[in-house]
């Protein structure tokens, strides 16, 4: 099946499940993306972000996954095999251990960041919002590799993402689901 027509149709977890492990998409609502490779500073910034995120998080309880990692998102308890939604975030921290298994993770990240590509961009910023709001991952990070912002979102009490925070890089960045950790962006001034 070539990549025209795997883009007419939908599909679930299943179908994805099969298809080749060298290329890389995600589902949302049955619909297939076709994933490209990202530049070197999206890489960079990825592997920085997951170190320091690692580090903060040795010996808690909260795990975080770099892509590709599997984050399936039911819409309520369809089986795996009928789930329409599947996504690869950049970074994903799971705070539930119940959530995780030999798959990736089932359910909602407490926290996602993706780092923006050209080819992504729209998706990143309207889909996967939308989406993580809808299933409730409590902080959502759009980082923007190329003119040095993030934008933070994180969940009201009635469930909702309002207005994000915006930040340059220029100094370090609070994680809001982590009050005692903070970003350190000091790495691309070397980029």
């Amino acid at each position: 099946m070539n990549t025209a027509e795997k883009l007419q149709q939908k599909y679930t977890y299943a179908d994805y499940a099969h298809w080749p492990e060298d290329e890389r998409w995600e589902l949302i609502g049955g619909i297939a993306y076709a994933m490209t490779g990202p530049l070197r500073i999206h890489q960079k910034i990825v592997s920085e972000l997951g170190r320091q995120i690692g580090n903060y998080l040795q010996a808690k309880r909260c795990e975080v996954y770099v892509a590709p990692f599997d984050v399936r998102l039911p819409r309520q308890d369809e089986t795996d095999a009928k789930v329409e939604t599947v996504v690869q975030p950049d970074l994903s921290v799971i705070c539930d251990p119940s959530k995780l298994d030999k798959l990736g993770c089932r359910g909602a990240p407490d926290w996602i960041v993706e780092v923006l590509s050209p080819s992504t961009l729209l998706r990143d910023m309207n889909t996967k919002r939308n989406l993580y709001q809808q299933h409730g991952v409590q902080e959502y990070w759009i980082v923007h590799p190329e003119e040095r912002w993030l934008m933070v979102y994180t969940l009201d009490v009635q469930g909702r993402y309002g207005l994000p925070g915006v930040f340059g890089m220029d100094e370090p960045t609070l994680v809001q689901r982590f009050p005692d950790l903070s970003i350190d962006w000091s790495f691309l001034a070397e980029t």
